[in-house]
């Protein structure tokens, strides 16, 4: 009898599996969903830069940022994780961050320069901003091979590519209207080229992976994003340039004040100065 019973159970354990298999692969396509909207947001922030509609060229640099930044917690969430979808998300993030910024920042700001020089030199520093991004993102997938300590959760080394990209779309989502005089171009491309040398830099940057919003402390946490939400919403012009120059120099001003400020001495290390015994 316990042998009959132990057949007659079978099949609905073979049922509940292969549905519990059918949901994971299911939920295993959604992370790739968001990376693919992330290389749409590329090839439409292209499209629009030919047609010299900037501003929708920076939102939808803009948006895959958001894109870029879901399809990961989703995988995580969901733990449908692979090597796959790591592999696919660096080629949108060169796409999206690398050249449609690189287009964008090219064609915004030369459309009436009065030098050929200038011409060639916004071209270089194009191409220096990309070759910086794809060095930021190759070296980036190395480090993830490697066991993380503390201090590399909570920070980035070098600039993250979505953050130089983001302070690019956020110029220009800003100011709207290309530039057509010399000295704001060269202005303009040196900022460029400051920001992808910050990119192959190692300046510190904070990552925010430590950031749980369902947590019962993160209550201020989830009111600040909020508050932050809703003034993207009104004044996305000024909030999303603030928040990308703030970011983007918080490495230098971390740097800046390692530099100044002594060390701390490790625990069983001795202070400098005077001890008494």
């Amino acid at each position: 009898m316990a042998e009959k019973r132990g057949k007659r159970r079978s099949p609905k354990n073979r049922t509940n599996n292969e549905r519990s298999e059918r949901l994971q692969s299911g939920l295993s396509i959604l992370p790739s969903l968001f990376t693919i909207g992330n290389m749409f947001c590329a090839y439409y922030s292209v499209i629009s830069t030919f047609n010299r509609n900037y501003d929708a060229a920076a939102i939808a640099i803009g948006v895959g940022v958001v894109l870029d930044g879901l399809d990961g917690r989703i995988a995580r969430l969901t733990h449908t994780s692979s090597e796959f979808g790591v592999q696919l998300d660096s080629i949108a993030d060169v796409l999206t961050f690398g050249i449609a910024p690189a287009i964008l920042a090219l064609s915004w700001g030369q459309t009436k320069l009065p030098s050929v020089h200038l011409h060639q030199w916004s071209w270089i520093v194009t191409f220096i901003f990309l070759i910086c991004g794809a060095w930021r993102l190759a070296r980036f997938n190395v480090q993830t091979q490697k066991p993380l300590d503390t201090a590399a959760k909570r920070n980035f080394i070098g600039l993250p590519i979505p953050a130089g990209a983001g302070l690019i779309a956020a110029v220009v989502h800003f100011f709207k209207s290309p530039i057509e005089q010399a000295t704001p171009s060269v202005s303009w491309y040196l900022l460029v080229l400051l920001t992808g040398f910050l990119m192959a830099s190692t300046f510190r940057y904070p990552s925010f992976k430590e950031l749980q919003f369902l947590k019962r402390g993160s209550r201020l946490t989830l009111l600040a994003t909020a508050t932050l939400i809703g003034a993207i919403y009104f004044y996305s012009e000024v909030t999303l340039l603030l928040i990308a120059v703030a970011y983007v120099s918080s490495g230098l001003v971390m740097r800046t004040m390692r530099r100044f400020t002594p060390a701390v001495p490790a625990l069983g290390d001795p202070a400098h100065g005077n001890i008494k015994t």
